[in-house]
């Protein structure tokens, strides 16, 4: 449990693990999908993942430069665990009664049509 902590210690690193479940993402992509989150911090998250091993970082020698995100095959092994804990906090801010920001936006999209 130790090890695992450790490699996935920080608010945003298990939330990007997970957002690359989907597949290979953009930087800009993958900073939509994890709304809050500061762009440095972001950088500073994908490379610690990087340097765990966890995500493999290719680079496009275009211009504008085109970097891509995905999970290593070491990573994809966490899959059922990402999921399950996606799913176990769902449920924990359903019997609270709690919205997520996805569902409070849905909700007002819908208010607003």
């Amino acid at each position: 449990m130790e090890a695992v902590i450790q490699i996935i210690m920080g608010k945003w690193k298990g939330v990007i693990l997970f957002h690359l479940l989907d597949g290979t993402l953009r930087f800009n992509e993958l900073a939509r999908q994890t709304r809050g989150i500061a762009p440095r911090l972001l950088a500073k998250q994908l490379r610690e993942l990087e340097e765990d091993g966890l995500v493999t970082r290719t680079v496009y020698p275009v211009v504008p430069p085109k970097v891509e995100y995905s999970l290593t095959e070491e990573a994809l092994t966490l899959a059922p665990l990402l999921i399950g804990l996606s799913d176990w906090g769902g449920q924990w801010l359903e019997r609270r009664g709690i919205k997520t920001l996805s569902q409070l936006e849905s909700e007002e999209g819908r208010e607003a049509a």
